[in-house]
C-alpha cells in the first residue's frame, strides 16, 4: 500500500511547490500520494469563518476547533492507511532533525497516513490537537523547524515533507547520496564539493580531489565534514561521543602529516617569517618526515579521533637532553620530551588536547620514565596555561636558533610517579 500526505490549509496556493522538483516528480509516478485540502470548505457560513477571539483575552485571533474537526475526521478516513499521524508545524513543538524525518519518512512508505496541520494567526483550538490525541488510532506529534515564529504552518509543512519524501524508495535517483549527505548517517554536516573548472578565479580545487587516490579522498571528506561540523555544530560531534586517542600507524602518515601543517603555524613565535615556516614544516613535519618518526625506537606517536577523523596527535622522544640549558634544569632520568602536541584549532577547548596529554603520559609511565618535559615558546600564553593544568610546571628557559632568529621558551616538566 502507498503511504499518502494530506495537509489542510487555508491558503492552499501556498503548497504549489509540491508540484515541483523531486517531490513533483514522486507525486507524477505515483511514488507518494500527496493532498492539499482548503479548511473553508469545512465552514458553514457564508464568510468562511475559520477562527475566532480567544477566550481569556488577548491579541489575535485562534482558529476553531468545530471547523477543524469537520476537515481531520474526513480526511483522517480517507483511504485504509496502516498508520495515521496528525502533524502540527508549532514553534513549541519537537525539533525537526534527520532522525525525525527517517521516523516520518518509514511510517510513510510502509503505507502510513501524514496530516498536516497547517495553523494561522494564533494558532488552532488547542483542544484539537488533544482530541486526537486521545483517539487510539492517530497519534500526534507538534513539530518545530527551527526557534523562530512564522506566520503560519505551510512553510513548516513544506520543509517537514520535502525532508521526509526524499527519503522515500524511487524518490532520489542515486541512494548514496543520502548516506554522505549532511545529518546522514555520520551525524556530521556534509563536506564541501567541487566540479570544474579546477581552477576559478585564482581558487584550487584541494589537488588530492584530483589525485585518483580514493582511500585518501575519504580520508580528506571525512576529515573535513568533521572540520566543518566541529566549527558550526559542535553539539552534533558531542553527540557521538569524545575523542579515540591511539598509536599512529604506518596508514595515517598524510593525515597526521595534515594536522601538524595546519598547527604548526599557530605555535610559532609573532613575527617568524612564512619561508621558515614552510622550510620546518617541509623538513619535520611532512609524511616522509612521519614514516621516519614511525621507525625511530625512540619515539611514541599518539593520534586522537574524532568521528573518525585525525584532529591531533602527540609525539614523545626518549633520550637525554641535548640542550644544557635543558639538561641542566631536567634531572631525572630516564626521561622523555613532549617534542609536539597538535590539535585542529577547530577543537581546541573540546577535551581533545587534554586526552592527547593524559595518553602521552600514561605511554611515557608504561615506559619506565620518570619525567616528561617540554619547551613552550615564552609569548605563547595559551600553551602555557594549558600545559600548567595538565600539571607540568615551569623549571626554566632555553634559548634555540631558527633561521636567522633566536628563540626563547620555557622548560616545563611533569613528574610521572605521581600518576595514578
Amino acid at each position: 500500500m502507498t503511504g499518502r500526505i494530506d495537509v489542510l490549509t487555508i491558503f492552499p496556493a501556498y503548497l504549489d511547490p509540491l508540484n515541483l522538483s523531486l517531490v513533483g516528480r514522486a507525486r507524477r509516478d505515483g511514488l507518494l500520494e500527496i493532498d492539499v485540502h482548503d479548511v473553508r470548505g469545512w465552514t458553514s457560513d457564508r464568510h468562511r469563518t475559520v477562527d475566532d477571539t480567544p477566550f481569556g483575552g488577548g491579541a489575535g485571533m485562534v482558529m476553531r476547533p468545530d471547523v477543524w474537526g469537520l476537515a481531520l475526521d474526513e480526511v483522517l478516513a480517507r483511504g485504509e492507511q496502516t498508520t495515521r499521524t496528525l502533524i502540527v508545524p508549532s514553534p513549541a513543538g519537537e525539533l525537526l532533525r534527520q532522525p525525525l524525518a527517517e521516523e516520518l519518512a518509514a511510517l510513510v512508505a510502509d503505507g502510513g497516513q501524514l496530516v498536516f496541520a497547517c495553523g494561522r494567526y494564533e494558532g488552532i483550538d488547542a483542544r484539537v490537537a488533544a482530541y486526537y490525541d486521545a483517539r487510539e488510532d492517530v497519534s500526534v506529534r507538534e513539530v518545530s523547524i527551527g526557534d523562530y515564529v512564522l506566520n503560519g504552518g505551510e512553510v513548516a509543512a513544506l520543509v517537514i515533507i520535502e525532508a521526509v519524501a526524499r527519503l522515500l524508495p524511487g524518490v532520489i535517483g542515486n541512494p548514496e547520496s543520502l548516506v554522505e549527505e549532511s545529518h546522514g548517517v555520520a551525524g556530521l554536516l556534509e563536506y564541501p564539493v567541487y566540479t570544474k573548472p579546477p581552477v576559478w578565479r585564482d581558487l584550487d580545487v584541494p589537488p588530492v580531489l584530483r589525485s585518483g587516490d580514493h582511500g585518501r579522498v575519504s580520508d580528506w571528506r571525512r576529515a573535513r565534514a568533521v572540520e566543518r561540523t566541529a566549527r558550526r555544530r559542535p553539539d552534533l560531534l558531542a553527540a557521538l561521543g569524545g575523542a579515540k586517542v591511539r598509536p599512529v600507524r604506518p596508514a595515517d602518515v598524510h593525515d597526521v602529516a595534515d594536522v601538524a601543517a595546519r598547527t604548526f603555524p599557530l605555535a610559532c613565535p609573532p613575527g617568524m617569517p612564512a619561508a621558515d615556516v614552510v622550510a620546518f614544516v617541509t623538513e619535520h613535519l611532512s609524511p616522509t618526515a612521519v614514516r621516519r618518526y614511525l621507525r625511530d625506537r625512540r619515539r611514541v606517536l599518539l593520534l586522537a579521533e574524532v568521528a573518525g577523523a585525525v584532529v591531533g596527535y602527540t609525539m614523545l622522544v626518549q633520550e637525554k637532553p641535548r640542550d644544557a640549558d635543558v639538561a641542566s634544569v631536567v634531572v631525572a632520568r630516564p626521561t622523555a620530551e613532549l617534542s609536539k602536541c597538535y590539535v585542529l584549532p577547530e577543537h581546541h577547548g573540546s577535551g581533545v588536547a587534554g586526552e592527547l596529554i593524559a595518553a602521552s603520559l600514561r605511554a611515557a609511565e608504561a615506559r619506565g620514565l620518570v619525567s616528561l618535559w617540554l619547551g613552550v615558546n615564552q609569548h605563547n600564553a595559551r600553551a602555557q596555561r594549558f600545559y600548567s593544568r595538565s600539571g607540568f610546571v615551569r623549571v626554566g628557559t632555553r634559548r634555540f636558533r631558527v633561521g636567522d632568529r633566536w628563540e626563547d621558551d620555557y622548560v616545563m616538566e611533569h613528574p610521572l610517579r605521581a600518576i595514578g
